[in-house]
């Protein structure tokens, strides 16, 4: 060592420092990387990203190799700082103390913290690069690491433990997934990552939650006068209408408005044509999550379904457009269609009608009205007044004020929504 000039000595220490910070940095790049995004690169043909996935397909040889070389770099390190303490000190006792707190310093700073907090940030950048010098790394210390690894897998049973590459793959939770999805931040579009939180709602949501209630379906009566069906079919604003016999629960098939209106301009059209041109209804029970509803509606090729109870009285009508509205939002319409079941008001509260569905308020209206019940504000009314309505009477749910302002057959009309919590 005495033959070796000090320049010499401190250019080997600094480098025994880049060697310490790229194991350091190495290490937590390769735990904190994104393995989707890795993967993904890797299938793009990226030959490091390529590597880097099979450095963590075997991550204890991998962290074997990099703790093997930093422990041996730390250890020259400070075994180096000790020839160079006594070279410029000799035998003094208060300089090799201060050399050692110095070299642990330079470690800690320049060769530890620091390329863990880079490795953290920049770990999709880092990951591609180390992994060439880690797997030739691997190579040159294949038997070294085995050796260590002998001792790892003894103390890992010795233990009862087993080692996470050998673990079966847990499938990913829903709520997991709904996690990651919400911490995506800025790597998705806010748009498209509402469509898929909205798709892992589907499994929650029923057809009871979207459907047309069955107060407000559109259908014809067939037993009325040809002239007056002759006009609603004209005036309608949906291409498909039920059609029924007297009463809504004797419905006797589904109308192709728009095959309805040709045959029209063709001729008079009669109770019996009208009969030729029906579909037969198709029903779907209450309580279907919707997801389910949208696979049976592709399975059946339908895309009107008539919701009924256990009983079989209808309870509404649901299309394939209402279960896309609920992952995609409102489409706009070509049609005129009826106003909204909420009229704002000067002082920013909301004259809303009884039999407006929850959901659609709390998606239209940015309120936070409990689901978990009825499905209409009527019903939410009624359930916490426990009592027959009566216009003037307030009530707070979910800490918004809601007055009733009209009741009509023991029902809720009207009522205002003040859209601000108290």
């Amino acid at each position: 060592m005495d033959a070796i000039p000090l320049s010499a000595l401190l250019a080997a220490l600094v480098l025994l420092l880049i060697l310490s910070a790229f194991f350091s940095g190495s290490e937590t790049s390769m735990m904190a990387v994104n393995r989707y995004r890795l993967r993904h690169r890797a299938q793009s043909g990226q030959r490091g990203a390529r590597l880097a996935e099979r450095l963590l397909a075997q991550t204890d040889r991998l962290l074997s190799v990099i703790l093997l070389g930093n422990n041996l770099v730390n250890a020259a390190a400070a075994a180096l700082v000790t020839v160079i303490a006594f070279r410029l000190f000799g035998e003094n006792e208060l300089a090799l103390s201060l050399a050692t707190v110095s070299v642990t310093f330079l470690i800690l700073v320049f060769s530890e913290v620091t390329p863990k907090v880079l490795g953290a940030s920049y770990a999709e950048r880092i990951v591609p690069l180390v992994s060439y010098p880690l797997t030739l790394l691997l190579k040159l210390a294949g038997p070294v690491i085995w050796f260590i690894n002998l001792f790892v897998r003894a103390m890992i049973r010795l233990l009862r433990l087993q080692p996470r590459q050998e673990l079966a793959a847990e499938p990913m939770g829903v709520e997991e997934l709904r996690t990651v999805l919400i911490e995506s931040g800025r790597y998705l579009p806010l748009a498209h990552r509402d469509i898929l939180l909205n798709l892992f709602e589907l499994e929650k949501i029923t057809v009871d939650d979207v459907m047309c209630p069955r107060g407000q379906i559109e259908a014809i009566d067939i037993e009325l006068d040809l002239d007056d069906i002759r006009r609603q079919i004209e005036t309608s604003h949906h291409d498909r209408l039920p059609v029924y016999a007297g009463e809504l629960n004797e419905v006797l098939g589904i109308l192709d408005v728009r095959r309805a209106l040709a045959r029209l301009l063709e001729g008079p059209l009669d109770h019996a044509g009208l009969r030729e041109l029906l579909r037969d209804p198709y029903y779907i029970p209450a309580g279907t999550p919707l997801l389910t509803q949208l696979s049976h509606f592709r399975d059946n090729r339908q895309s009107l379904g008539l919701v009924v109870d256990e009983y079989g009285e209808l309870l509404g009508l649901i299309t394939v457009e209402d279960i896309l509205e609920e992952i995609v939002g409102e489409f706009a319409a070509v049609t005129p269609l009826p106003s909204h079941p909420w009229q704002p008001q000067p002082d920013g509260s909301y004259l809303v009608e009884g039999s407006a569905r929850l959901r659609e308020l709390n998606r239209k209206l940015n309120l936070q009205l409990p689901l978990t019940g009825p499905r209409t504000l009527n019903g939410l009314i009624l359930e916490h007044l426990e009592a027959m309505p009566e216009a003037g009477v307030s009530v707070k749910i979910a800490g918004y004020p809601i007055e009733i302002v009209q009741v009509q057959d023991r029902m809720v009309r009207t009522a205002r929504i003040v859209p601000r919590r108290i």
